[in-house]
């Protein structure tokens, strides 16, 4: 278990030296393998304590999907059938879908429903 941010940064620095030789990663019976595996394995344990990563918002993912496909406002207001103010009040965080405009834009924004639904 890595016990410090000094630790880990040591263990990224070995994991790079190990990566450079291309057998540390193919051959299965090379030492470095092992140490790779081992280490990499570590230091995966030590992100997910330290550097989770959290799911993004309902209004981050909405702002991602507008940007993606080129939608003002006012398009995805009328996409899904509501007022342009309602669409800003999401944005903002004022305000959450009903269960209906909830399904609507998981399915039409392809947004996983457990972002929409906040769980």
């Amino acid at each position: 278990m890595i016990k410090s941010e000094k630790e880990y940064n040591a263990l990224l620095e070995r994991i790079e030296e190990l990566l450079s030789n291309p057998d540390n990663i193919e051959n299965a019976e090379s030492k470095g393998y092992l140490e790779l595996n081992i280490l990499s394995d570590l230091v995966a344990d030590y992100e997910e304590r330290h550097y989770s990563i959290q799911p993004p918002s309902l209004a981050e993912s909405i702002k991602l999907r507008m940007q993606e496909r080129g939608l003002s406002q006012k398009a995805l207001a009328e996409f899904l059938g509501v007022s342009s103010s309602r669409i800003s009040e999401y944005l903002n965080g004022k305000s959450e879908p009903t269960l209906q405009i909830a399904r609507e834009i998981s399915r039409k924004l392809d947004i996983d429903a457990s972002i929409v639904l906040g769980i």
